[in-house]
């Protein structure tokens, strides 16, 4: 299975929960990070049971407070 995690594309044998992704990748605050999933923002909820499909796109995204205002920054590898 393909897909592409932050504009990159990764392979994995099996298609995946948003959960598993996140330990899969590695993603530092796991708790802090909102997931885009082809385009449309998961609820945390849904993380557990949401599957990603072959050709899924996904963009973990932190926001981050302070400065002028919030400001949305997504994970680059």
């Amino acid at each position: 299975m393909k897909i592409k995690v932050n504009g990159e594309e990764v392979e994995f044998e099996t298609e995946l929960t948003v959960s598993e992704l996140l330990e899969k990748e590695d993603v530092e605050m796991p708790d802090m990070v909102s997931v885009e999933l082809n385009g449309e923002i998961l609820d945390r909820k849904d993380f557990a049971t949401q599957v990603v499909e072959d050709g899924g796109q996904v963009e973990f995204l932190y926001f981050m407070g302070g400065g002028t205002g919030h400001e949305l920054y997504r994970r680059t590898a």
